[in-house]
């Protein structure tokens, strides 16, 4: 069983993007890859909403997602987000494989 979590920030004035670049400059983004059972952690930018980010991340299972919710990486991508003032809108999918 897989969860795969789509997670659209948006922001003002290229907020979002700012904010993805950020996770990636501060090393976030490779930690998080680099977690026990993290299967993807990917940004996108759609093409038709330039103040929008989403972010594919996708978990073997909720334990691997209990743990990571857990880590001081969401202190640091709340900092962030706040920083930035990004609305989100969270998708949660499961693959029952």
């Amino acid at each position: 069983m897989s969860i795969t979590v789509n997670i659209y920030y948006t922001g003002e004035n290229g907020n979002a993007r700012k904010f993805a670049e950020e996770m990636t400059a501060r090393g976030i983004v490779d930690r998080i890859r680099a977690e026990e059972g993290n299967e993807r952690y990917e940004y996108f930018f759609p093409m038709d909403d330039s103040e929008t980010v989403l972010l594919i991340d996708r978990w073997k299972d909720q334990q691997a997602l209990d743990i990571h919710h857990k880590t001081e990486m969401m202190a640091e991508i709340a900092v962030l987000r706040k920083k930035y003032k990004l609305r989100m809108k969270v998708e949660r999918y499961v693959d029952e494989n």
